[in-house]
């Protein structure tokens, strides 16, 4: 399960709105399943169907969340057309990065006037597992 405030998805859906057409990307760090902070990361790809995430943002998220002694619990980004569900690019991608002990965080954006946010675990055989999301 992972868990955060209404606030944090809120945010998630602010990037992800204000990043469209282009998917938004990020990082999700804190403790024992709860999100603490949500950092939000460049996405160098710069396009509608992918997203790079930049290195030295990367970097420096995960400095920062080391020294509040925080873990990256997810990455999350959009899909601006269709359902938060991971794509096979989604799947190749966290597969070839070897980050399969995070969750993945979609937002939706197919109703932008109501975006979807799912939270979902790629097994290191390419099996996607919806996760429970909870937002207080």
């Amino acid at each position: 399960m992972l868990r955060l405030s209404r606030l944090i998805a809120h945010q998630i859906a602010e990037h992800a709105l204000a990043e469209d057409p282009n998917e938004c990307c990020g990082i999700l760090a804190g403790t024992d399943g709860t999100v603490k902070h949500a950092y939000r990361i460049t996405n160098t790809a710069r396009s509608p169907f992918r997203y790079l995430m930049d290195p030295q943002q990367f970097l420096d998220a995960d400095k920062d969340s080391e020294a509040r002694e925080w873990k990256f619990l997810a990455f999350y980004h959009s899909h601006t057309h269709s359902e938060a569900y991971p794509s096979q690019t989604d799947v190749r991608m966290a597969l070839e990065s070897g980050w399969l002990d995070v969750h993945y965080v979609l937002v939706s954006l197919a109703d932008k006037a109501k975006p979807v946010l799912r939270a979902f675990h790629i097994s290191d055989d390419g099996r996607i597992t919806e996760d429970s999301l909870e937002v207080r």
